[in-house]
Order: structure tokens, then C-alpha cells, then sequence
């Protein structure tokens, strides 16, 4: 995923570099380039953050010490 990331930020960076002036440049840069990627990183990551949220820590545990009684 991060290669798609990396060539999709070239392909913009080299639109950026087309651009008449500095001010448009960091606008496509922004706009088609930075945005967007943030944008899709921060969906495709949805399921591992929910993996990562769902699943009990190993220190919880061991602190617990398997023990039930100790819960109650």
C-alpha cells in the first residue's frame, strides 16, 4: 500500500513542478496530492485500528493473572 502512496506523491509532485506559479504548485501539491493520500491511509487503516482496539493487551493480562476470583 505505502508503494501506491509513494508513487501516487511523485505523479503529484511532478504536476506541482509543471505549475505556472508557487502558489498554484503548493495548491495542486495540497489539494490533488496530500489530502486525498491522508484521506485514503487514514480509511484503509479503519480495520487495523479496530484489530488493534478490539484485542485485550498482554499486560492486562498479566497483571490479571488469569484469575477470575481476583475480578470480583
Amino acid at each position: 500500500m505505502y508503494i501506491v502512496a509513494i508513487g501516487w506523491l511523485w505523479v503529484v509532485l511532478m504536476m506541482a513542478l509543471t505549475e505556472a506559479s508557487l502558489t498554484a504548485g503548493l495548491l495542486t501539491f495540497f489539494f490533488y496530492g496530500l489530502a486525498p493520500l491522508a484521506l485514503f491511509l487514514w480509511l484503509a487503516g479503519t480495520p487495523a485500528r479496530r484489530r488493534r482496539q478490539s484485542v485485550p493487551d498482554e499486560k492486562s493480562r498479566q497483571q490479571n493473572g488469569g484469575d477470575a476470583g481476583r475480578d470480583e
